[in-house]
């Protein structure tokens, strides 16, 4: 009985202990905790602060702290950085690199607006940038790749590769001057990379990119896109689904968003690697940041050289003037009808239309301050020019269709407008939305030819105005006079102005 006994109970010890041996091998090592933390700054395309927050100095400063925290950080910079600013009118944005250089990012995705001067200054800026340039979807027209511009790069820390790419806005054809620089498909490039960086070994694939709001949610639904840092909507934006994660951090440099992610790598139960992570979102404020010192002089030095041309008054405004970026892209505006009317004025048409995009500023006006050159220059800083066309009534419906299409979601493609009304159904269909249109307080004659004042942009196509491409002009292109120059001259001539929201356009 004994011994059966000592059978009975040896041999079920001496199975469990079998089934143990291989669990605890499983288990041996320890799961490694890697803290890495990515950084996102973008549309800083002015080098100085607003009085409390932004610039290059306060962004410097946060960079820069944020490194000497986490040796473990990647900065990546999802573009528009060359221009639109005054100093970028004088140097095509050499400044911005300058600046952006003091603390550069380990990664830039270019935006619409480093090509506003045309390809050969991108090629020229990103040169000068000591940073990696990613552009996945950026080709010459005959599909072959830029030099400078890479697809991919991958980090690693401490066993953790972190795979990146970069996109830029498919619509930068239409918003900008990319001349013989085309833009492939952001969603099948991303899909393409991410494919390719997972082969190559990353364990997180991350997108920085140019992009609508509605394309980063296809970067991390369709494309397989873990992270996305993005700008372009110029909002402050953080999401996450317990599985993807976007970022994107406004504009100015008003806000840095970093996000701290903790990687576990262990094993699974069969001995291969596995890894887990986890985010943590900070928003960082940068009018709680001091502005770096050496940053801070190389701003003041091309300051200094702009003040003396610029701080000069030329009027005053007796009303509060409203330039917000949301203002001018989604609805009739004081100082976009102020523009328009300089516009008109300048060059003796029956009407004249500018889109709010071309309005940069982004402030607002006091009533009773001083204008100077400066402010004026700061909102109308592309050095586009007065053009007076021909059109027929048809083809001015047709643009102010256009120019309406996205409303009530903000598009710098929005047309403030002078010497003529008209009324918006925001319900109908894009196409059909514009009726009730009143030229010189008589209805549209659709036969009828008009004479219209505009930008160049928009009459070479820009927006999307491709109905204007082509128009009869009136100007001789090299006679045409800067836009920034006749609103200038408006004001002077007035000394006070007083414009107002007096029912051009009338949304419904």
């Amino acid at each position: 009985m004994i011994k059966n006994f000592k059978r009975h109970i040896l041999m079920p010890l001496a199975i469990a202990s079998m089934a143990i041996l291989p669990f605890a091998s499983a288990h041996a090592a320890d799961p490694v905790t890697v803290n890495v933390t990515l950084l996102t700054a973008s549309d800083m395309d002015t080098m100085t602060d607003n009085g409390t927050r932004g610039g290059a100095a306060r962004l410097a400063a946060v960079i820069k702290a944020e490194r000497a925290a986490n040796a473990n950080t990647i900065y990546a910079f999802p573009g528009d950085l060359l221009s639109p600013s005054i100093m970028a009118g004088f140097d095509k944005g050499a400044h911005m690199v300058e600046l952006l250089n003091m603390a550069a990012p380990d990664v830039l995705a270019p935006g619409n607006h480093e090509f506003d001067f045309g390809h050969e200054n991108f090629l020229a800026r990103m040169a000068e940038g000591n940073f990696t340039k990613l552009g996945s979807n950026i080709r010459w027209k005959d599909g072959s790749k830029i030099d400078g511009i890479e697809d991919t790069k991958m980090f690693e820390f401490e066993g953790i590769k972190i795979g990146y790419m970069g996109m830029t806005t498919e619509d930068t054809v239409n918003i900008s001057s990319p001349g013989d620089v085309m833009f492939t498909s952001t969603l099948d490039a991303a899909t393409t990379n991410a494919a390719l960086l997972r082969e190559a070994g990353a364990d997180l694939v991350v997108a920085v990119v140019h992009e609508s709001q509605a394309i980063d949610f296809d970067l991390i639904n369709r494309a397989g896109i873990d992270v996305v840092q993005s700008g372009h909507d110029h909002v402050l934006h953080i999401f996450y689904d317990g599985r993807s994660a976007i970022v994107e951090s406004k504009e100015e440099a008003e806000y840095v968003v970093a996000m701290d992610i903790e990687f576990t790598i262990g094993e699974n139960r069969d001995g291969s690697r596995r890894v887990r992570w986890w985010p943590n979102f900070r928003i960082i404020d940068t009018a709680t940041v001091t502005p770096d010192p050496e940053v801070a002089a190389v701003v003041k030095k091309y300051e200094d050289t702009l003040s003396a041309e610029l701080d000069i008054v030329i009027g005053t405004t007796a009303v509060e003037l409203d330039t917000l970026r949301i203002s001018v892209r989604t609805g009739e505006n004081a100082f976009g009808n102020f523009v328009a009317d300089a516009l008109r004025k300048a060059v003796d048409a029956d009407i004249a239309f500018t889109n709010g995009g071309g309005i940069r500023a982004n402030k607002i006006y006091d009533s009773g301050v001083e204008i100077t050159r400066r402010d004026i220059l700061s909102e109308l800083p592309f050095g586009n020019t007065n053009v007076k066309l021909e059109l027929t009534g048809a083809i001015i419906v047709e643009m102010l269709e256009h120019s309406v299409r996205a409303v009530p979601e903000a598009s710098g493609g929005f047309m403030h407008v002078s010497g003529m009304t008209f009324d918006v159904d925001s319900n109908a269909e894009s196409g059909s939305r514009v009726s009730n249109v009143m030229i010189g307080g008589a209805a549209i004659d659709l036969g009828k030819t008009y004479t219209a004042s505009t930008n160049n942009f928009t009459a070479g196509g820009g927006d999307g105005y491709s109905m204007l491409r082509g128009a009869n002009n009136l100007i001789d292109p090299m006679s045409a006079k800067f836009i920034a120059n006749d609103v200038m001259v408006l004001v002077r001539e007035l000394g006070e102005i007083s414009p107002k929201i007096e029912g051009r356009i009338n949304i419904k």
